[in-house]
């Protein structure tokens, strides 16, 4: 059976069954990264686009706000924002360069095709978790929250993204499945089917700051890689780091499993700026 990752609603609504295999068709092309330049000569690896990480570079000294939002700027002038999947059709980025005035640029969004899925007919039982498992839920998901509000000056979000582990792709960014009617929160990760006990490694460096078995993720690691870019890593059979410990880019820091919510063993791969879930799959070699 194909493994299926689960999802949640805003409600905790929960489903986490055998279904078809999703759509596998990338809308945009990986690993290919275009060179954009902003306001005040600020450049970035990525097209702006749902779902994109862009990771750039500006003079050092510069300031930078997207939609209203700060966005860290590294004493090299390293910096990173994401943009959601439901993202709109276009972003304000404002530039300020040392000892310049604000600059403002409307950056065109680029629209992405997902997939989406209507199952009708399931038992209740399988999609609503009862009320011991959602107030867990809700605590579990303040911990994952507060993990990924670390805005730290670590510049580890530079390097390239490398594969945390080999295997099929089983499940892909964006993909959504309405559930007897009601739509099911998307999936916000990239799945990687293998046996359990697959060696995962992490995808970039940085600094692990939470660890622990959750009731959907299962077994879980996340890591911090500076400017609120963190990666996780869920449905583990084992840790292999622990919380504040510092990790190398490839190093191994799990194996693959099974654990939480899923029909069979999986690492569901997620990157984030902040809150916001983005895709990785563009970013990942070949």
């Amino acid at each position: 059976m194909t493994p299926d990752c689960c999802s949640e609603d805003s409600r905790g609504n929960f489903a986490c069954i055998g279904l078809p295999p999703l759509n596998r068709r990338i809308v945009l092309a990986a690993p290919a990264l275009l060179l954009g330049r902003g306001a005040a000569g600020q450049a970035w690896r990525g097209t702006p686009a749902q779902g994109a990480l862009l990771v750039g570079q500006a003079a050092p000294g510069t300031r930078m706000v997207l939609d209203g939002r700060p966005v860290r700027v590294g004493p090299g002038g390293e910096f990173a924002f994401g943009l959601g999947r439901d993202h709109g059709p276009a972003a304000t980025l404002s530039v300020t360069s040392p000892g310049g005035r604000p600059e403002a640029r409307t950056l065109a969004v680029a629209p992405r095709q997902w997939d989406v899925q209507h199952i009708s007919g399931l038992p209740p039982a399988q999609v609503t978790p009862d009320e011991a498992a959602l107030r867990r839920i809700t605590a579990e998901r303040e911990r994952l929250g507060a993990a990924r509000a670390a805005d730290t000056a670590g510049t580890d979000f530079a390097e390239p993204l490398a594969w945390p582990a080999g295997g099929r792709i089983s499940g892909i960014f964006g993909s959504q499945r309405v559930l007897n009617g009601q739509p099911r929160q998307p999936h916000y990760g990239l799945d990687v089917a293998g046996p359990v006990g697959t060696p995962i490694a992490a995808a970039l460096p940085g600094r692990v700051t939470l660890s622990g078995d959750f009731f959907f993720f299962g077994q879980l690691l996340v890591l911090d890689h500076g400017h609120g870019v963190n990666t996780l890593y869920a449905h583990l059979s084992e840790r292999l780091v622990g919380e504040g410990e510092m990790v190398a880019r490839a190093q191994p820091i799990a194996r693959m499993g099974a654990t939480g919510r899923v029909t069979g063993p999986h690492l569901h791969f997620s990157l984030s700026w902040f809150q916001t879930w983005l895709d990785p799959q563009p970013l990942l070699p070949g």
